[in-house]
């Protein structure tokens, strides 16, 4: 990402062979996954199977917290004026809080036009979601305040706590900022760490193929085909608004900043299958980072808004919330009033703060939001507990969308777009998924 180059030449980047390309490799993972977990679920639900998907998780979140720490660290260190950053960090949270506003208003919207709740019939299993509630009562806001200063620096690293380490990443960066030229040598070195850090994900990447196959092989095996038809009607709604919001919302934001969210969406296509295949938005963070400062973003604003993103911009949990909360309390033949539904809304831009892209925090959050909106709607989640898997799937794609939108219009907002790289990569004059040569000549 640290200086980020794109493929030798000034002309069109040369085409690879299809086989060689990620996202082909990782379509392909995808389907014979699902066709092995269909045809031969007790295969796809082996301990190394469901091992694929998990260590390839593994992989990714190892890098996650030194990778946010370098680029942030650098993006400040290298900042001049200290007032740029709190400006930064001031856009991205107001455009954070109006989108997600958004976000939470087209899911009650929706949820209200189309009651597919009702008639369901479905009685709650209190033990299913047993775990998951008492989560969810235990997160107060203060509590979450509190959890954003780590206990040790060190326990930050190893807990892998974005918000923790952002914090810190921060406070250090301000701190090579004020040292000047002293800070030097440091901020060198961070550099360096930097381009080392992405060199360890050009290799990682080449294991996405074999941790979708397996994260998807397990999900449809243990599931079964079934549980895609299970509540077929919520599914395809989420979906459905999801759509809505990136194509209608985030394309007319697009459009206003001055790009294609169609070509903006391909540029990205790399991303959204690996999200696709892993249900974690966070598989795909590091390679977003790299791409964004790649297709022209500031590199400051890049290491500044995704970290915070992914904690405080997650448009497909807030659709999700609204949705589903709904649609419980259609199915347990619950009248939410218009003042319980706003209060939907103001819970759920607080609940969803720090939900990261982890497979299952939105089950967590929609726990946390049912419990303060109305505790009898609780024994519901139960009802969507078996198929939230493979909307997981739909809130990691919207929440990566969302985060690399965002960034480009605060970098925009900034005047540090480079409308020359941007042009370009929308263009496809360059090769986006070609992340090896990116670090290797950055």
């Amino acid at each position: 990402m640290v200086g980020a180059a794109t493929k030798a030449g000034h002309g069109k980047a040369h085409k690879k062979p299809l086989y060689s390309i990620l996202y082909v490799q990782v379509l392909a993972a995808i389907l014979i996954g699902g066709v092995l977990g269909w045809l031969s679920p007790e295969i796809a639900t082996n301990d190394w199977i469901k091992a694929l998907g998990d260590g390839f998780i593994k992989l990714i979140k190892m890098v996650i917290a030194p990778i946010i720490f370098f680029t942030v660290v650098s993006g400040i260190a290298h900042i001049q004026d200290a007032k740029k950053v709190g400006r930064v960090g001031i856009k991205a949270l107001l455009y954070f809080e109006v989108v997600s506003t958004f976000a939470l208003v087209i899911g009650l919207i929706v949820g209200n036009l189309f009651q597919v709740g009702h008639g369901i019939g479905a009685k709650p299993d209190l033990a299913a979601v047993a775990g998951f509630a008492k989560q969810a009562a235990a997160q107060k806001s203060v509590d979450f305040v509190l959890n954003i200063i780590p206990d040790s620096v060190v326990g930050a690293f190893a807990r892998g706590d974005i918000l923790q380490v952002l914090l810190f990443a921060i406070l250090f960066g301000f701190a090579l900022m004020i040292l000047g030229e002293r800070g030097r040598t440091v901020r060198n070195l961070i550099d360096d760490l930097a381009h080392g850090m992405f060199g360890v994900i050009a290799i990682i990447m080449k294991a996405a193929p074999f941790g979708a196959f397996g994260a998807m092989a397990f999900t449809i095996g243990k599931y079964g085909p079934a549980a895609l038809g299970n509540l077929l009607g919520l599914i395809a709604l989420f979906y459905l608004t999801a759509a809505l919001f990136i194509f209608v919302v985030l394309g007319s934001i697009a459009r206003i900043v001055g790009f294609n969210i169609f070509r903006y969406l391909a540029y990205i296509k790399d991303e959204l299958l690996i999200v696709l295949g892993t249900s974690s938005s966070e598989s795909a963070l590091p390679q977003l980072m790299e791409k964004l400062e790649r297709l022209g973003c500031s590199k400051s604003v890049v290491g500044l808004v995704v970290p915070t993103g992914y904690s405080f911009n997650l448009d497909g949990t807030n659709i999700y919330m609204t949705l589903t909360t709904l649609f419980i309390a259609q199915a347990m033949g619950v009248d939410l009033s218009f003042g319980q539904q706003m209060t939907i809304l103001i819970v759920a831009m607080l609940t969803s703060k720090g939900a990261s892209g982890v497979t299952g925090a939105g089950f967590i959050t929609l726990a946390a939001t049912l419990t303060v909106v109305n505790p009898a709607l609780v024994p519901g989640m139960a009802i969507v507990f078996s198929i939230d898997k493979f909307m997981s799937e739909c809130r990691a794609l919207t929440n990566i969308s969302g985060n690399g939108v965002a960034t480009i219009v605060v970098s925009w907002w900034e005047g540090e777009l480079d409308r020359n790289k941007l042009n370009r990569a929308m263009g496809r004059e360059v090769d986006p998924s070609d992340v090896e040569t990116a670090v290797t000549t950055g």
